[in-house]
């Protein structure tokens, strides 16, 4: 009885009476709603790696565009003007889930083909507008890809049309229409998506390209205040993009968020090793509880400045993960040296206080940050003691439980190690002096 009574299956159950009685208020062939309960049973698996809020947000935007699609054929327009690309241009833009925006397509075009009275012909051009919106709108980096896709998928719709009856071209005007309606859907789609990006509490790689921009205020402050943190920042950003991209992460995701990561330290920027000068390190005047906090608080400053700046809530793990629960050993290391005798010093109190990675990219600017830092400490960085640093750190944060959320693999920690190694002996690499 406890089996049955689960959360998953009362959910199912309250889905089933919702879509039939909402299927029984609009007036429509029950069977349409019993088959969309069907393909989301047979899509669940891929909806587990979306948040509830997600689906929730993409499910009311189901709605508002089949009530949409319904009105439009009630006020006797033709079904080919119905603008059923925005569900699977948003979804795929959105979530950066192929599977996800082909469930929706596929919910789309059989609920609206259902209402119409050539069904089979409607859901034909439907779905194969909305299958070539999503092959081209998928990675888009630019808001033209959009519009242009928006254009060829009208194109492709209209060849669909004239596939289907045969060739038979008659009332130019209705191909004229349905180019416009794709085009349409496609700024539709650019003017809707930053509403959405808020609502799903998400960021498009539109989005992140836009914020990769030098002449953005925060990255203006870095260039200007803490400078050897915006070189940092460049160089973990080269190092997660292409390790993520090695391990099938989102790179742009990665560089972006390596950016931003460590905004917290404009706040002290002198504190921090990469801002100072050789012979003035402001620690040796302080105690090493001091400056644990000081360096610690740099998460806390930059989740601020990050919301201050209404950043995305995407990146806003990058600056609370990017160290993880993790050790702060060097300032532990003078503690323990300099203690009194009735003094205690714990390991628990010079951590940082996470969270710990979860997601492959996160983890991987977690990698890239300790291992540039690492690097660059080097006194004589030749390629084999590179890879040993590189080794050494990514070994010691798997041991220290710094990995344990995310999922990434052993196999996927060899590719990064790979990744990091290549790219840091080309930048770290002796040079000949010629002078």
């Amino acid at each position: 009885m406890k089996k049955l009574l689960n959360r998953h299956n009362l959910f199912l159950a309250g889905l089933c009476v919702f879509v039939f009685l909402f299927s029984a208020a609009i007036r429509i062939n029950p069977a349409i709603p019993l088959f969309l309960v069907i393909l989301y049973l047979c899509f669940r698996e891929k909806f587990s790696k979306v948040k509830k809020a997600s689906l929730l947000n993409l499910g009311f935007l189901f709605l508002i565009s089949f009530l949409i699609g319904q009105t439009m054929l009630m006020h006797g327009m033709p079904f080919y003007v119905i603008p059923v690309s925005l569900i699977p241009m948003l979804s795929v833009l959105l979530l950066d889930s192929l599977e996800v925006a082909y469930f929706l397509s596929l919910a789309t075009s059989v609920s609206l083909a259902s209402l119409t009275s050539e069904p089979f012909k409607a859901w034909f051009i439907f779905i194969m507008l909305c299958v070539s919106s999503i092959l081209l709108v998928n990675k888009a980096h630019k808001r033209t890809t959009v519009i242009r896709a928006g254009f060829i998928a009208g194109l492709i719709q209209l060849a669909s049309l004239i596939l289907i009856e045969y060739l038979w071209i008659n009332s130019p005007e209705r191909y004229i229409m349905l180019l416009l309606s794709s085009l349409i859907s496609g700024i539709v789609v650019l003017g809707v998506l930053p509403v959405f990006e808020y609502l799903l509490q998400t960021v498009t790689n539109i989005s992140l390209l836009e914020l990769a921009d030098s002449h953005h205020p925060i990255l203006q402050r870095m260039i200007l205040e803490a400078p050897g943190t915006y070189h940092h920042s460049l160089i973990v950003g080269n190092l997660s993009d292409t390790a993520c991209n090695a391990i099938g992460a989102n790179g742009l995701l990665a560089r972006i968020g390596s950016y931003y990561h460590d905004i917290g330290k404009l706040q002290k920027p002198e504190y921090f090793i990469e801002n100072q000068q050789i012979k003035n390190n402001l620690h040796d005047t302080l105690s090493p509880t001091m400056s644990k906090m000081i360096i610690m608080n740099h998460i806390k400053e930059g989740l601020e400045l990050a919301k201050k700046h209404s950043l995305s809530p995407a990146l806003w793990d990058f600056i609370q993960r990017h160290h993880g629960n993790s050790l702060v050993y060097y300032f532990y290391r003078r503690a323990l040296e300099g203690k009194e005798e009735d003094q205690e010093v714990t390991e628990e109190g010079f951590r940082y206080p996470g969270p710990k990675p979860n997601t492959k990219e996160t983890a991987v600017v977690l990698l890239a940050d300790s291992v540039e830092a690492a690097t660059r400490a080097l006194k004589d960085p030749t390629p084999a003691k590179i890879e040993e640093v590189v080794h050494k750190i990514i070994n010691n944060k798997f041991i220290d439980g710094q990995l344990d959320e995310c999922d990434l693999t052993l196999k996927d920690l060899e590719k990064i190690s790979s990744v990091f190694t290549k790219i840091l002996s080309g930048i770290y690499h002796s040079r000949v002096n010629y002078s």
